[in-house]
């Protein structure tokens, strides 16, 4: 057998922070959740965070900020990142800004990049809201919210998801009971799989529906 090859212990890596250009400069294990101190990787500040957006004047470090964000569970443990981020001054017009962590989530999100695309690619293998938001250690709005938006952008504007989609079918399902009318969504399922005998049916779409009044005219 060849010689395994080690490399040196780097939490950074091992928690996949180095494809959102994070590093790892503290971690707090606690019973039922584990906390990274992270901030920007030194190759990952651009250079356009220097310089105002304004007037163009280079900017000065003023101070930092914290900004938490639910990770990918460490073994099915919570993990959440306090990422520091720098702030900057204009030395000619005095605008505040800070610098880009885009790379790591989208603006005032709660989930990093990472544990979008773990979530939802646990819902498509029918993990509920409920048990991802345990396992994030956010709440259920929380995570159901940033779940339905990534999917949206992933699997709904995917423009292959009808690829080799032969048989469909449509149904109404009734998702809440209200006493001003029922709420109704129309959701269209790829039926293929189930037909070859290669695996579960597949959501293509849903639709909500306008709320219908209740039998009874109530």
């Amino acid at each position: 057998m060849p010689d395994a090859t080690f490399a040196t212990p780097d939490v950074t890596t091992f928690c996949r922070l180095d494809e959102l250009g994070l590093v790892v400069v503290g971690h707090h294990h606690q019973p039922d959740r584990a906390v990274l101190a992270c901030r920007v990787a030194d190759d990952a500040v651009e250079e356009a965070d220097r310089w105002c957006r304004r007037c163009g004047c280079e900017g000065r470090p003023r101070d930092t900020v914290t900004r938490r964000l639910a990770h990918e569970p460490v073994g099915w443990r919570p993990t959440t990142l306090l990422l520091s981020i720098r702030r900057y001054r204009c030395a000619g017009c005095g605008h505040v800004w800070r610098e880009d962590t885009s790379r790591a989530a989208e603006p005032r999100a709660k989930l990093t990049r990472t544990a979008l695309r773990w979530a939802v690619g646990l819902v498509c293998r029918h993990l509920t809201v409920a048990r991802l938001a345990e396992a994030l250690g956010v709440s259920w709005s929380t995570a159901n919210t940033a779940v339905l938006a990534e999917g949206q952008r992933v699997l709904l504007e995917d423009p292959t998801r009808f690829d080799g989609v032969r048989v469909i079918g449509v149904d109404e399902h009734v998702w809440r009971h209200t006493r001003r009318g029922d709420k109704f969504v129309t959701v269209v399922i790829d039926l293929t799989p189930v037909r070859d005998e290669t695996g579960p049916s597949r959501l293509l779409g849903a639709r909500a529906v306008v709320d219908l009044p209740t039998a009874g005219g109530r």
